[in-house]
């Protein structure tokens, strides 16, 4: 079977000929730069540059050659604007404070303070707020919340619509042609599945909620503040979700133009509803303000396309579950089997049906980067047989691979995945 007939059978929940694996597919399925580049010297690869494509976590864009090397089934098509904001093109090298050389998109732009935390600028513009930062040897950058919210305003006095109107719009044409262009060149020049990493689904994100991207943020965007606006200020949730559940409705439409059946997967959210201990918010809370946007934008892709959905959504989610299949979500990842209550037996009794676990392969916080390549091709074996049955699985670490994972232990991964 091809990459991509393995997806397709594991999706419809079918036994592929060996399992799938996904290695840089979305931005939550990757590699941090520095650790490619190390695992490319490790696979005997041609050394070079690794160009980051996805710069708030430093994740490296993964080539065909480490694509072939590892036997992944999946690819991704990206978007051409990333995480701060800027296209990514007119490439210029920069180094990582490791050492590893890199090349950053011709917008990105910082400042250093003498510790060597860096700052950077939203759009690249230098006449904004720097909007993320990392400290110096850190693997991954933070926004930097710009507002601070006066909660003693009343409900009525607040103005979502003008607060989001620069996070959420609908996509130009330049933005659709790319998509066209591009989705034809995986398609048509590869045998892989392909992930259309749409976005603009992920409802209170706390990753985009300050607004990592936009020059002037407005409105509630500490996170902090964001939850209790949850208990507080359930409309302005509501108006939030309503304006930018209806741009995400026509960017679906002008997506689906473009890239037609050329996919096989949508990406539709990164909002994380749990933590290592528990849910970040209630249930009658998530079934309330997001589960009836949620499920608008998953119909909407279940009646006019044959993708299928996918959310990313760390932590202890077990009681999210049968939310998550009423709304219409099909691909699950990360699947954090570290976190309280995720036992991968009963998540896969109960709901191997109903989802296509993509992710869980093994512990990104302890036995991959801590472990003996004999630890994780255990690991690994393990994971495999308890969610691999019968399909709708795809082979992924817990969220991406983070900087210092030996390469060895990656070796050994991969090497294991494909048996």
């Amino acid at each position: 079977m091809t990459g991509r007939e393995r997806l397709i059978a594991t999706l419809n929940h079918q036994q592929p000929d060996r399992t799938v694996i996904d290695l840089g597919g979305t931005s939550q399925t990757g590699i941090n730069a520095s650790t490619l580049y190390r695992f490319r010297k490790a696979l005997g690869l041609p050394e070079k540059p690794i160009k980051i494509t996805e710069p708030g976590q430093l994740l490296g864009e993964v080539d065909y050659d480490v694509i072939n090397a590892v036997g992944a089934d999946v690819i991704g098509l990206l978007n051409p604007v990333n995480f701060f904001g800027y296209k990514n093109e007119n490439w210029k090298p920069w180094q990582m404070d490791d050492g590893t050389p890199v090349l950053m998109g011709g917008g990105f732009e910082y400042d250093e303070d003498e510790k060597g935390t860096k700052y950077v600028y939203p759009q690249g513009d230098r006449s904004a707020e720097y909007s993320c930062m990392i400290p110096k040897g850190g693997s991954f950058f933070d926004s930097v919340p710009r507002e601070k919210f006066d909660f003693d305003l009343d409900e009525e006095d607040l103005t979502p619509l003008e607060d989001f109107k620069e996070d959420f719009s609908v996509v130009d044409d330049e933005t659709a042609k790319y998509w066209e262009q591009k989705s034809y060149e995986l398609y048509n020049n590869t045998d892989l599945g392909v992930v259309g990493m749409l976005g603009g689904g992920a409802l209170g994100d706390a990753a985009v909620i300050p607004g990592p991207a936009v020059k002037h943020p407005r409105g509630i965007r500490r996170v902090d503040d964001w939850l209790m606006a949850h208990a507080m200020y359930p409309d302005y949730i509501k108006a939030v979700f309503r304006y930018q559940t209806d741009v995400m409705l026509k960017n679906l439409e002008i997506y689906k133009q473009a890239v037609g059946e050329r996919i096989q997967v949508v990406w539709i959210s990164g909002t994380d509803f749990g933590n290592q201990r528990g849910p970040m918010i209630s249930l009658s809370t998530f079934r309330e303000l997001y589960k009836p946007f949620y499920k608008e934008i998953c119909d909407w892709v279940h009646q006019n396309t044959g993708w299928k959905t996918f959310f990313h959504t760390c932590g202890a989610i077990y009681d999210f579950l049968d939310d998550f299949a009423e709304m219409g979500l099909d691909c699950l990842n990360p699947l954090q089997l570290s976190a309280n209550g995720m036992d991968p037996v009963k998540i896969k009794e109960n709901y191997g049906d109903k989802f296509t676990f993509w992710g869980g392969g093994v512990d990104t916080q302890h036995v991959l980067p801590f472990g003996t390549p004999d630890e994780v091709r255990a690991q690994v074996r393990e994971r495999i047989d308890i969610l691999g049955k019968g399909g709708g699985y795809v082979f992924n670490t817990i969220h991406n691979i983070v900087a210092g994972v030996p390469a060895e232990n990656l070796m050994a991964m991969y090497d294991e995945a494909k048996k």
